[in-house]
């Protein structure tokens, strides 16, 4: 990888699909912890409060130190860090596999919560690195590697916790040190692309944003709206992916295999979505791939719950590739607001939907305790509402050279 050099208008292929790998590999482990919760429902007895703190304390402490670690790696870059941020992530799931206590659970999954911390604001950045002129496709690679990795959650319920238990989870590991081994030659690549940046130092000027001049004030509103939009899509996914597998238990008489095949399809598209969103935006604008998530799947959220289950799965696929459209698109967006601050737009972004991810989880956890899973699902169904202050944002222009 150190011959591949960025510029302003060459993409660096293998840097992005090397980080891409990556993504998935570090997002693998973290979903492990989602896909733990059936299990620990069920053999611990755990309540659905107990099991939204544990994504809580994972997601939220990962999402504190996200934009911090962005503004840091702004000021002092850190290459290295990216493999020891997955080293961190690799503690924590060794000790999430021989936890045998619900405290044990929550210190492992701060070890997850931390190398996850490091790894995304940077994994974002070399991914805006290599990119050149194809930031929608580069960010949508990256992201697709993590939404794959998020993805498999519920396919490492049904087919390893459910069948070796807890300690099955230890398969992953041997993903974990690959993971390491290709961060470290991605650092050394990054290390060379900074040394490279020396001898350039005007460069930080080419990467002109499609958005037009915005004063301050305009552009913390149209951060706020962006965060709006996160927001909503971390909440609502945060239910389908940790806890609409109990509703299909519960309301369609499904097996825990089987609705984790549901929640799999729902996250698969998801992934196909993300994909395409990125580079779409390049073509035709990312206000515009942001509305067609919000007008897409609108209706079929608020429609869900009221489903008979054989148009339950084709309503989770439509959501799924709707809603994640804009996954990638976000992140670029909040970056061309705040072009002189990639890290920390990363950071903010990214952290903001773990840490909305999170808080969702703990108060859909207490809903699902305290009025039952059917209502609660009622509920988060109409949450998708606030996506439309997507209509509000700065339109941005699309590039010649994009298209």
């Amino acid at each position: 990888m150190k011959d591949n050099n960025a510029s302003p208008n060459n993409p660096v292929y293998p840097v992005m699909i090397a980080i891409g790998i990556a993504h998935l590999i570090n997002d693998t482990m973290q979903s492990v912890v989602p896909a733990m919760f059936p299990l620990l429902e069920r053999d611990l007895g755990l309540s659905f409060t107990a099991l939204g703190i544990i994504s809580f304390v994972l997601n939220m402490f990962s999402s504190t130190l996200q934009p911090v670690v962005g503004f840091i790696s702004d000021k002092k870059p850190m290459p290295y860090a990216l493999p020891i941020g997955m080293m961190s992530s690799f503690v924590g799931l060794l000790m999430l596999v021989l936890a045998e206590s619900y405290w044990l659970i929550l210190l492992s999954v701060l070890f997850l919560g931390f190398g996850s911390a490091i790894f995304h604001p940077e994994g974002s950045k070399v991914s805006f690195m290599s990119a050149g002129n194809k930031r929608g496709l580069a960010q949508s690679i990256y992201q697709v590697g993590g939404n794959s990795g998020q993805a498999l959650a519920p396919l490492i319920s049904a087919f390893i916790l459910d069948i070796y238990g807890q300690h099955g989870a230890a398969i992953i590991l041997l993903l974990t040190s690959i993971g390491i081994a290709i961060l470290l030659k991605i650092s050394r690549w990054y290390m060379h692309q900074l040394q490279a940046e020396k001898l350039e130092k005007k460069r930080k000027k080419v990467l002109i944003s499609s958005l037009p001049p915005l004063t301050k004030k305009q552009v913390g509103i149209a951060l706020g709206l962006l965060l709006t939009v996160i927001f909503a899509r971390s909440f609502y996914t945060t239910n389908i992916t940790n806890f609409y597998v109990f509703y299909l238990m519960d309301h369609y008489d499904l097996t825990l295999r089987t609705g984790q095949v549901f929640i799999f399809i729902f996250m698969a598209f998801g992934v196909i979505g993300t994909f395409f969103g990125g580079s779409l935006s390049d073509r035709i604008g990312r206000k515009n791939v942001i509305l067609l998530s919000v007008v897409g799947p609108l209706p079929f959220c608020l429609l869900l719950p009221y489903m008979p289950v054989w148009l339950v799965l084709i309503f989770l696929i439509i959501i799924g590739t709707l809603i994640m459209v804009s996954f990638s698109v976000t992140v670029v967006y909040a970056q061309e607001l705040v072009p002189s601050k990639i890290g920390t737009m990363a950071g903010l972004t990214t952290g903001f939907a773990f840490g909305m991810g999170a808080i969702g989880a703990v108060v859909i956890g207490f809903l699902l305790d305290t009025i039952g899973i059917d209502t609660t699902i009622k509920i988060v169904s109409i949450l998708p509402i606030l996506l439309i202050v997507a209509f509000f944002l700065p339109k941005d222009k699309v590039e010649k050279a994009a298209s």
